[in-house]
């Protein structure tokens, strides 16, 4: 048997799979937060104790009692402090915080953008990183920053809980903003601007590799009779892209949820300076463009809740099945851009708009703004060195066959819908197989596990791609009138 589980920010999931890679279980469990004064934190003992209650439940009523192994993926940013007892001094600290934004503008004067991203593949300092957390911690709360002995993203916290051993996945240390992804170790000149030293930090650790076997006392409380191997596996994202099939040149996982996010493998000839944000990934000395646009499914969320409250999602898309193509053009940008402009003052706008125009037209503008955008992205992959030859599509959008179309009308790509919902559960188990030897590499596991359901085959037209130009004028005219 194998274990995939994702710590996920909204639910944590757990799947088991059989030695043919069959799914034999998968459930999931809540997270709760503690939200007070603007701050987003959580209980990481809680956490910990909620992912084993549910492994318990999961192999007690399938009656398994041995495992091979055991992989993770899961969120990336969110941080544990532990003291000199390895015991956690204060609630983990959600990467959805922002508590250090004040941090962040002092950082930004130490260390400019190109120096960011060429040592840590970032192209900006967020609130989002840890660094500027502990940057904050030792501003605002020094008697937790002068006894903290250890710094551990979540991930690498619940593999110490399980084994005993303190690693840092490097994947997932990318996201720290100290982590130097191009010579493999902590970026000693930002441990010293936030004030705290390697020694406070878990050794490095090569993604997809085995931390250790389970501790007897957590084999006891799984109700396991054999010892099992836990796996650290990778980033979420990255697990999905295993799961998906796509680890070699040329293949784009998407997931559109709230943000929109693409990985893609980078290939050699990428540029560091790409503007592109890199990762490193879960191949040794490999590494991951995963440039993220917030103007995702929010921007659908948004419309529908504001302007059609009351109309459910299968009825707009089913209306917009029934419509010809119009010219009226959105700007997704409610939440200012990302990449690949990285413009926090951008704004949305509807362009085109006449009296025949209705709410339905306009959710479909809504919807073919934000495939300009996907567009946008796959065309800057493509001018660093990778052409795109798919896009597997995941998350909430995939669930729209309308939208899937405009993807791959707006792109001039394919776009595929994998048969497995849940790929970062997949992944890891897949992650875990062939550590134990099942397949020869993932390509191989791919044959086994991974399936589509469907392909959405572009059909590029004159008239759309003279509306992408246009929607490109449209953003570049905001742009100037923002600035007048």
């Amino acid at each position: 048997m194998y274990i995939g589980v994702d710590l996920g920010s909204t639910n944590m999931k757990a799947a088991i799979y059989d030695g043919q890679m069959r799914l034999v279980d998968r459930r999931s469990k809540p997270v709760r937060y503690i939200r007070e004064q603007g701050f987003v934190e959580f209980n990481a003992p809680d956490y910990f104790d909620g992912l084993t209650a549910l492994l318990s439940e999961m192999l007690t009523e399938n009656g398994i009692q041995k495992v091979r192994q055991i992989a993770f993926t899961g969120q990336a940013e969110s941080l544990v402090v532990l003291g000199r007892d390895g015991q956690p001094l204060m609630n983990a600290i959600s990467w959805m915080d922002e508590r250090s934004l004040e941090e962040c503008a002092v950082l930004s004067k130490q260390f400019p953008p190109q120096v960011c991203e060429a040592v840590t593949g970032q192209l900006a300092v967020l609130p989002t990183w840890p660094a500027t957390k502990i940057l904050w911690l030792k501003n605002h709360r020094p008697e937790i920053f002068q006894n903290a002995a250890c710094y551990m993203l979540l991930k690498d916290y619940i593999i110490y809980r399980l084994t005993g051993r303190r690693q840092a996945d490097m994947s997932i240390a990318t996201f720290s903003f100290y982590f130097d992804i191009y010579n493999k170790t902590y970026w000693a000149d930002m441990l010293r601007a936030i004030g705290i030293t390697e020694q406070q930090l878990p050794p490095l650790a090569e993604p997809c590799t085995v931390a250790g076997p389970l501790l007897p006392e957590i084999c006891d409380r799984l109700g396991l009779t054999g010892p099992a191997l836990v796996n650290i596996g990778t980033l979420d994202h990255f697990a999905g892209m295993i799961g998906t099939g796509n680890t070699g040149m040329g293949g784009i996982t998407l997931s559109t949820g709230t943000v929109m996010a693409l990985t893609a493998m980078a290939g050699p000839d990428t540029p560091k300076n790409a503007g592109i944000a890199m990762h490193y990934g879960f191949f040794p000395n490999t590494y991951v463009m995963l440039p993220v646009a917030e103007s995702g499914g929010v921007s659908l969320e948004w419309f529908r809740r504001t302007c059609m409250a009351g109309t459910d999602y299968d009825t707009i898309n089913r209306r917009l099945t029934q419509r010809p193509e119009n010219d009226l053009l959105f700007l997704p940008y409610l939440v200012g851009t990302n990449a690949p402009e990285f413009d926090a003052n951008a704004t949305g706008a509807f362009w085109g708009l006449r009296q025949e125009h209705d709410a339905i037209d306009m959710a479909g503008a809504v919807m073919e703004g934000v495939s300009f955008v996907l567009r946008k992205n796959c065309d800057h992959i493509q001018k660093n060195g990778v052409t795109p030859t798919a896009i597997i599509a995941t998350g909430g959008g995939a669930k729209s066959p309308f939208w899937c179309q405009l993807h791959a009308d707006c792109t001039g790509i394919p776009v595929r819908i994998p048969t497995e919902k849940e790929a970062a559960c997949l992944g890891a188990a897949m992650i875990a197989a062939v550590s134990d030897g099942v397949f020869a590499d993932y390509a191989e596991a791919a044959k086994l596990c991974v399936s589509f359901t469907k392909e959405y085959t572009p059909s590029v037209t004159a008239r759309r791609e003279q509306k992408y130009k246009r929607f490109l004028a449209l953003y570049d005219a905001a742009l100037t009138i923002g600035n007048i």
